[in-house]
């Protein structure tokens, strides 16, 4: 089995082997495009990694890249931690684009990969491995090691492996921490991702947090892990809130003796380093030893606030320090309710029907409903919307079929929307019969929703027939 699996890997290898550019980290700066922190191989341009053809691998101990806001880096695959290196890539802005990403190197030739995403996106078309599950039974010593920090950002992704920690064919060993960023893997992947929560390969806050697993809820059809500290902070980590007057509230945990009060410290500034350092915490504190679970402040628009709440459980003078959170005051979207979904039914070759939006907004703002789809009938005449820019208005539609329409309200600065399906039917039995709890009438013998007359002549028609057999009858 090694011996064919080493067969595969060597095929595997002499796929991905040929990495256009190698990070050598010999700028002035630790950058993605910075050319001169990249080594071309077998006659590639100089760097950086700029197509979906250019594979890109850090295999130089102890590098470290970054890419920050507005940068765009695209590359066939990237792989951290190649033979026996230690790799750390740190991502705070802008974007990565590539086929695949491995997060450590878990065959003969292990390293190790550390990934820490604070902000911007990655967007994976094929998958994400911590570390790559390549054989490792030419040197079973050799594992490598993949670590993921998902601090802020999102990633996009089509399949996620995470590594078995056992040594063998898929050895390695791969572990993920989720904080104020988001997975959004394609498909259902639950069941899998459970496993990995399940094996404590995927944690929340350091295992100081709840992660929150879902399928075609948050994300339709696909499987969205996020997390929410144990404090349960409010504004969210990293999520947003109205300038001006904010509560910060918190979840405070339980006490070592039921009944004893929980004292916390509470910290709060504009300035990540004042909070991080904590060189003078006494110009930061806004609650001291006091058992409260909120707390007003006063925001200005877009800005970045820190905030921490330090728990007093056993020793009074030896707080639970808890983790830097953040949020930033801005102008929020309004809220946009484009009404309940319809069934109707043509009459006379036309239905008007009546749109019944709602927005929900303390500023002024305007309003606009587009078609999204509608049927596709060269015969009939496309749907027409009464008054486009009015919140309650109604539409004209001449062909049976799905009609789907967006309502849009704009504020000058952010736009909220939603949508609301209409399906027609050519008339009300259709409509009828398109629910999902819709029950024929016994004697309803022509389905067509009434029982009636036409239905007495068909049971009249066979009145006192009588088919059942006379006689056993064998079958061929």
């Amino acid at each position: 089995m090694c011996l064919v699996s080493f067969v595969l890997v060597l095929g595997l290898v002499s796929n991905v082997n040929a990495y256009d550019y190698k990070f050598t980290d010999g700028g002035t700066d630790h950058l993605w495009t910075n050319p001169n922190n990249w080594e071309p191989v077998g006659g590639r341009p100089p760097g950086p990694p700029n197509s979906s053809e250019d594979g890109a691998a850090c295999n130089i101990d102890s590098t470290k890249l970054e890419i920050t806001d507005g940068m765009n880096a695209l590359c066939k695959g990237f792989m951290l931690g190649m033979y026996g290196a230690t790799n750390e890539v740190e991502i705070s802005g802008g974007t990565l684009t590539c086929n695949w990403l491995n997060v450590g190197r878990a065959n003969q030739n292990g390293g190790n990969g550390y990934l820490k995403v604070t902000g911007g996106e990655i967007n994976i078309s094929g998958n994400l491995m911590i570390p790559n599950q390549f054989a490792t039974c030419v040197d079973p010593d050799r594992i490598g090691f993949g670590h993921l920090d998902l601090f802020g950002g999102t990633i996009f992704s089509s399949n996620i492996t995470i590594g078995n920690h056992q040594v063998g064919l898929d050895g390695g060993i791969g572990s993920m921490d989720i904080t104020k960023g988001t997975l959004i893997v394609n498909g259902d992947q639950v069941s899998k991702i459970q496993e990995y929560i399940n094996n404590s390969w995927i944690t929340a806050y350091d295992g100081n947090g709840t992660l929150q697993l879902d399928y075609d809820v948050t994300n339709q059809g696909k499987t969205t892990l996020t997390a929410i500290h144990n404090l349960n902070p409010n504004p969210a980590d990293g999520g947003s809130a109205s300038p001006g007057v904010i509560e910060l509230s918190w979840t405070l945990p339980d006490p070592c003796v039921p009944g004893q009060p929980v004292l916390v410290d509470v910290y709060f500034t504009d300035n990540w380093e004042a909070l991080y350092s904590f060189t003078d915490p006494a110009a930061i504190q806004i609650v001291s030893k006091q058992n409260v679970t909120s707390v007003v402040v006063q925001a200005r628009p877009k800005t970045w606030y820190y905030w921490a709440v330090d728990t007093y459980i056993g020793d009074p003078n030896d707080p639970i320090f808890g983790p830097i959170f953040s949020f930033l005051p801005d102008n929020l979207a309004p809220n946009v309710d484009a009404g309940k979904d319809l069934v109707t039914w043509l009459v006379d070759g036309v239905r008007t029907s009546n749109l019944d939006g709602s927005v929900t907004y303390d500023e002024a703002y305007t309003v606009q409903w587009t078609v999204v789809s509608e049927p596709n009938d060269p015969n009939s005449p496309d749907a027409v919307i009464t008054d486009l820019s009015a919140e309650d208005t109604s539409i004209t539609m001449s062909a049976p079929g799905e009609y789907v329409l967006q309502l849009e309200a704009f504020d000058g600065e952010y736009t909220g929307s939603d949508t609301v399906t209409i399906n027609v039917y050519n008339d009300g039995c259709e409509a009828a019969k398109s629910l999902p709890d819709y029950e024929p009438f016994p004697g309803d013998l022509n389905g067509d929703c009434r029982v009636d007359d036409l239905d007495l002549a068909i049971l009249q028609q066979d009145w006192l027939k009588d088919n059942s057999l006379t006689e056993e009858i064998y079958l061929d």
